[in-house]
């Protein structure tokens, strides 16, 4: 089971760096247009709908590795049971929320697809495909957050501590 958790945050990481390289591309291909004077129609429309992908594929990805941005002034402070009891607190909320909206992203998307909605730019693009990347992204960044929880509960150390302390460790050796 780790290893394909692992394997679904590493594959949603590589899944929002695509979407990176396509905002890259679409971008080059509306400058290499302007300059050529062929118009790239709705080429920016495509690029927010990466964005879109990118920005919500990569959070459990950047999660997993500590990289988000953690304000952990209280936990920091805490030692064993008590900072234990506040990561449970602190996780379970998340968990709750994140689960929240990717519940209703999931719904919209949904909605979307029943009543075939379409982009509002010159190339009509059914809206639950560039929607499907939030959802998806929001309930992978959901399952990264029970396995935190799952593993705490159960004593264990969670994925942004193990980078943090990975992080320190390499530090340490390149001194």
């Amino acid at each position: 089971m780790r290893k394909f958790l692992d394997t679904l945050y590493t594959g949603s990481g590589i899944l929002a760096g695509v979407f990176l390289i396509l905002i890259a591309a679409l971008s080059l291909a509306q400058i290499c247009g302007r300059v050529l004077g062929f118009d790239a129609y709705s080429f920016d429309d495509f690029a927010g709908f990466c964005m879109a992908a990118s920005s919500f594929l990569g959070l459990a990805h950047t999660y997993r590795r500590n990289e988000h941005i953690r304000v952990s002034i209280l936990v920091d402070r805490l030692a064993g049971g008590s900072r234990r009891v506040l990561e449970i607190l602190c996780l379970s909320a998340s968990a709750f929320l994140i689960g929240y909206f990717a519940w209703y992203a999931t719904d919209m998307v949904l909605t979307s697809y029943q009543i075939n909605d379409v982009s509002q730019g010159l190339v009509p693009v059914p809206l639950w495909i560039p929607q499907s990347g939030m959802a998806l992204g929001l309930a992978i960044m959901t399952i990264a957050m029970l396995d935190d929880l799952i593993l705490v509960l159960r004593r264990g150390t969670p994925s942004y501590q193990i980078a943090e302390q990975n992080k320190s460790l390499a530090l340490s050796e390149n001194i």
